[in-house]
């Protein structure tokens, strides 16, 4: 992997990324594409559950049947049903947006949250490698990473969550109680906020997790004064039925999941052995996790342990939510370019940085699931590493 064939790669990606946007805007009829999906698929069940916040009925975005019939009022009655599993005070960005007609929502969600990645990346990056900063590749190669084009067609969020967490670690050193209140704010997708406190408490981060408990309360009482207590009940209830029938039965698809607990599925297991074997990743990841925050490593180090552990200690982890590889890869490309690459490591940068594009098709042909393959092999390199920095 070469600079020049980095370069190459890229553009490659991003003109694809491109010409795909462009046929889906020519194709599309009305409010839906060429399938009949709405445009942003996964957007759709945003905009619903902000429609009837709006109307003054925010616990029907939790009753699927409701919300259903609410996607078919705005896309037709042949519409699939794409499900709101989002806890309540995500609903006072989804009636945000629903203030706007469905396209211009959409257009808006993804421009800021794109926005907000890339600044989120490049203050990365200042802080832990400004001669990577100041080179007009990182950009490219964040647009043109194959998850983007993911998000984009899914009009989904990973944008944000990699803004968030990207942020927080960027704000880490220099202002550890403001970094604490980012990192809150992953909160909105509760099963990457797993890792996080781990890794802080380890890192002796008590500001920061302070901050973090301080954002989650905030966030908290203010969907409760906006919604009322009931909407934690829809919520709590909803969760269950999802659990069950989107994570458990595989509704989304296993395919589409890069977890350990959906390779399992997908090979055939019971759900008890599945979550067996998530569990025992879970103990191992945040192991890993805490022994490099607590050891004096290097702050690229301890932000791609992080990032990855965050990514691999959910069972429900999909395809567009390995945006989150993004700033792991930025800040093992800084490591990498501060001590010197091993054997092999660049070559796993490559798979990681390629892998969105193929894990799905992968899946589905062969039911191995290879991103958690490629992110623990990531993990055991971070722990080399850090052993080496000692």
């Amino acid at each position: 992997m070469t600079r020049e064939r980095l370069r190459l790669w890229s553009l490659a990606a991003l003109a694809g990324t491109v010409l795909t946007i462009i046929w889906l805007a020519v194709s599309a009829h009305g409010l839906s594409d060429y399938r009949g999906r709405p445009l942003g698929t996964d957007f759709s069940d945003v905009y619903a559950a902000g429609v009837l916040a709006q109307e003054g009925r925010p616990a029907a975005a939790y009753d699927w049947a409701e919300h259903y019939r609410q996607q078919q009022e705005i896309f037709g009655k042949d519409t699939l049903f794409y499900g709101w599993h989002y806890p309540p005070f995500f609903l006072l960005i989804a009636e945000a947006l629903a203030l706007l007609p469905y396209i211009p929502a959409l257009l808006v969600w993804q421009g800021l949250t794109l926005l907000l990645y890339l600044l989120a990346l490049r203050a990365l990056l200042h802080s832990t490698s400004p001669e990577l900063a100041r080179d007009p590749l990182w950009l490219l190669a964040a647009l043109a990473f194959p998850a983007v084009f993911v998000n984009l067609m899914h009009g989904q969020n990973g944008f944000l969550t990699v803004a968030i967490l990207a942020g927080g670690l960027a704000l880490l050193q220099p202002r550890p109680f403001l970094s604490g209140l980012v990192f809150g704010l992953l909160l909105y997708k509760p099963q990457f906020a797993v890792a996080l406190p781990f890794a802080l408490a380890a890192g002796g981060k008590w500001k920061t997790l302070l901050g973090a408990a301080l954002t989650a309360v905030i966030l908290v009482l203010t969907a409760t004064f906006i919604f009322g207590a009931g909407i934690w009940t829809a919520f709590f209830d909803s969760a269950q039925l999802s659990r069950t029938i989107v994570l458990e039965q595989g509704n989304t698809g296993f395919e589409k999941m890069q977890s350990v607990f959906a390779m399992a599925r997908l090979l055939g297991s019971p759900v008890a052995f599945a979550y067996m074997l998530q569990g025992t990743t879970l103990l191992a990841v945040l192991t890993a996790l805490v022994i490099v925050w607590r050891k004096p490593a290097l702050h690229p180090l301890k932000g791609a342990a992080l990032c990855l552990a965050t990514t691999l200690s959910t069972p429900y982890c999909l395809d567009y939510d390995l945006m989150l590889l993004a700033p792991a890869i930025v800040l093992m490309t800084a490591e990498g370019r501060a001590k010197g690459f091993k054997n092999g490591e660049i070559l796993l940068l490559s798979g990681l940085w390629l892998c969105p594009f193929v894990v799905r098709t992968l899946a589905g042909a062969t039911h191995l699931v290879a991103a958690p393959v490629l992110m623990l092999t990531a993990l055991l390199l971070v722990l080399r590493r850090a052993k080496l920095t000692f």
